[in-house]
């Protein structure tokens, strides 16, 4: 008597694309000349990228790559014309509902700290959950909320927060002031951070440079650069946290969008972390992996994919953490559970 097949992490994300269809309409307005694009998956195939038939590019566009379409003569030319400009609409529309999932009385403490920085004249970027929401789309619920800060003005940031009536959340519990400023109110968090925690990096002003804008609840803010954000999280690897989770799931929504000459250079010397968390990847998403750039493998001294090749006897997902984590394995309307 032969065993069932094991259903596999790719079979699984094909059926709830199936169930629960492509995202709908969204909340949360992205700025224009934005650099984000949340990835949509195909029905049947959760590492596919789709498009609507009616909204392709034509063969010289990519959506990855930013390319132009080819030059053409007549009809051909301005249909592709037309394609390139849906495109930057489409990318400009809203995608998702991520920020109604923050309570409003969560969302008027966060708005307080905001008033307060602003104020003080003090420039700042959002991160974390916040972040992760704004590349990828999707929710995780998080206990605070990351602004990103200039190293010389966190003195003046843990005033301005403390006159807005925030207290220290040291007196409360211990924590490393080195790289973080954590304040609390009503129970809420607020995270004032200028630095890594593993002292590898500081904020400086090539990361305001490089950040994105999006429109929430009728503010409009600046987050961290998509690269940066991921340079941060590749050294959290501790027994009780590691935001590889966070990673992972960047690299399936936007990983063909990502600046890798940025991040190597960021690495220098750390490279090679790099080349570990993308070969846990390939593991968990052959498919998604091969979509990497190709130029990006070989400088790394790797065969494309990782050389990992699509095993659907496995569910590798599942091995790592039994929770609903992985954005391509659950319904666009669930929250992700890290």
């Amino acid at each position: 008597m032969t065993k069932p097949k094991r259903r596999s992490a790719e079979s699984e994300g094909g059926r709830s694309a199936r169930v629960n269809g492509i995202p709908k309409t969204g909340w949360g307005r992205e700025i224009p000349n934005s650099n984000i694009q949340s990835r949509q998956t195909a029905p049947g195939h959760p590492e596919k990228l789709q498009v609507p038939r009616s909204k392709r590019l034509s063969k010289g566009g990519s959506s990855f790559s930013g390319s132009s379409p080819k030059k053409g003569k007549g009809k051909t030319r301005r249909r592709a014309a037309r394609s390139a400009s849906l495109r930057r609409r489409l990318q400009n529309e809203p995608k998702f509902r991520w920020a109604e999932a923050v309570s409003a009385e969560d969302w008027h403490v966060y708005c307080l700290a905001i008033k307060a920085l602003r104020k003080a004249g003090i420039p700042f970027m959002l991160g974390g959950g916040f972040a992760l929401a704004t590349f990828t789309g999707r929710w995780r619920d998080t206990k605070d909320i990351d602004f990103y800060i200039h190293p010389r003005d966190r003195d003046r940031a843990a005033k301005a927060v403390t006159e807005a009536g925030f207290k220290d959340y040291f007196e409360t519990r211990s924590y490393d002031r080195k790289w973080i400023y954590r304040s609390t109110r009503s129970g809420v968090i607020v995270d004032i951070i200028w630095a890594m925690a593993n002292q590898r990096a500081q904020v400086d002003n090539l990361w305001f440079k490089r950040a994105s804008s999006i429109s929430v609840r009728g503010e409009t803010l600046k987050v961290l650069p998509m690269e940066e954000f991921m340079w941060c999280k590749l050294y959290i690897i501790q027994r009780d946290h590691c935001d590889w989770t966070d990673v992972f799931n960047l690299l399936y929504a936007v990983g063909g969008r990502l600046d890798w000459k940025h991040l190597i250079e960021r690495l220098e010397e750390d490279v090679p972390v790099l080349k570990g968390l993308l070969l846990v990847y390939a593991w968990l998403c052959p498919r998604a992996a091969r979509e990497l750039p190709a130029t990006l493998w070989r400088r790394l001294g790797l065969p494309p994919g990782g050389g990992v090749r699509p095993d659907p006897e496995r569910d590798h997902i599942r091995l790592l953490d039994s929770r609903h984590w992985f954005a391509a394995l659950q319904p666009d309307t669930q929250k992700l559970e890290v």
